[in-house]
């Protein structure tokens, strides 16, 4: 009777072990099966390719808002002036377009609780002669070469470009440290400014660093270089600069 009874048991046990090695292996079966399905719907990576159009503006024409001014490409003819120039503020003028912009960013900034004002826009030929001069009677060539462009070198004729003051800091290194400064370096793409001169770019650019000097150059190259992390006009278009004058 004993003996009966083990092998009932035994056999039961063999039936609940069979049974539940079935029901893990088919209760794994779907996960497997999704998991499988689901890689293969994961798509591939792609490459995006940007369409930024290079060639949309001149980088010669002293009209251009692309036109790149360094002491390697003067402005042809050497004493060009823009025919739309408007006043911002404080005596300073910009071409009409980039008069626009810079209103707009220092409104925005003025919001935002910090107030940026135009220091030096628009330099003729005949001003920036003088101002080039001064620099050479009180520093010495050397010195003003690194800081002052030379009559038709200058990024002031074009119109384009405007010197900035915050905080009591007007055309000096302290500007980038005001919280006006540096709300503008931080935000002057969105509006189609470029800092022009960069700390770690004296070498391509041919001057030392400006953190006053901004440049019009639209929003969509501007937010393109953003983008690219690229600091000089020089570096996006390969053009040649330096501390050279050619």
């Amino acid at each position: 009777m004993k003996k009966r009874f083990y092998i009932a048991i035994g056999f039961s046990a063999i039936i609940v072990l069979v049974f539940g090695l079935w029901h893990v292996h088919h209760a794994a079966a779907p996960e497997v099966n999704r998991i499988s399905t689901t890689s293969k719907t994961v798509p591939k990576p792609t490459t995006e390719q940007s369409t930024f159009n290079k060639a949309q503006y001149s980088t010669t024409d002293p009209a251009s808002i692309w036109v790149i001014v360094n002491k390697q490409h003067p402005l042809q003819p050497k004493g060009y002036a823009p025919s739309d120039l408007v006043s911002v503020g404080n005596g300073q003028y910009m071409r009409a377009e980039a008069a626009s912009a810079l209103t707009t960013m220092l409104a925005a900034a003025k919001t935002t609780g910090y107030t940026v004002t135009p220091a030096s826009g628009y330099r003729s030929y005949t001003t920036q002669v003088s101002v080039y001069n001064n620099e050479v009677k009180d520093y010495g060539l050397a010195t003003a070469d690194s800081e002052s462009a030379r009559a038709s070198y200058s990024e002031h004729q074009t119109g384009l470009a405007m010197d900035l003051a915050s905080g009591g800091c007007s055309i000096t290194d302290c500007f980038g440290t005001t919280p006006g400064g540096e709300w503008i370096i931080t935000n002057a793409y969105k509006y189609g400014f470029l800092l022009r001169y960069p700390a770690d770019k004296t070498a391509i650019t041919g001057y030392r660093a400006e953190a006053w000097h901004f440049r019009y150059i639209g929003v969509k190259l501007a937010t393109e270089l953003h983008k690219d992390h690229i600091e000089t006009l020089e570096e996006f278009f390969g053009v040649n600069g330096g501390a050279v004058y050619n």
